[in-house]
């Protein structure tokens, strides 16, 4: 069965984070900078949240606070679900479509070691069945 390490082990190994005193501002212009839609907020080690573009759009611009004087731990979505590289794919797409989330954190014992998202797996995935496919046709082929 596939499991989440695959994926990590296909991404850059970088981890992209904020604390939870960063304006959310900055958490943006980070964002962009590393063209992602979510951060981590981790602070001395321990995940308190994270920090979505969808989390901008809705507790920021719907509600007119101001992205320079918020800061992100007011407006991330707090004690995210997270997985663990043992966990499989199948555990991934489940959590993702019943949570209508887009980013799973991975945690294992030393803590947060990656992130998932929904474009990762779907990537994974569609990679997995070209491969099985093409197995399949040197099967018959031969």
């Amino acid at each position: 069965m596939k499991n989440v390490q695959q994926i990590l082990g296909i991404k850059p190994l970088e981890v992209f984070s904020v604390t939870a005193g960063t304006s959310v501002l900055n958490g943006l212009k980070l964002m962009m900078e590393k063209n992602i839609s979510a951060l981590l907020v981790i602070e001395e080690g321990k995940l308190l949240g994270i920090f979505t573009e969808r989390d901008y759009a809705r507790k920021i611009v719907l509600h007119g606070k101001s992205s320079a004087e918020t800061p992100v731990g007011e407006v991330m979505t707090s004690d995210p679900i997270t997985v663990s590289p043992s966990d499989s794919i199948e555990d991934c797409m489940e959590i993702m479509t019943e949570k209508h989330i887009r980013h799973l954190p991975v945690a294992d014992s030393s803590g947060t070691i990656g992130m998932v998202s929904i474009g990762d797996v779907v990537k994974f995935i569609i990679a997995d069945q070209k491969q099985t496919i093409s197995q399949l046709e040197s099967y018959i082929s031969s």
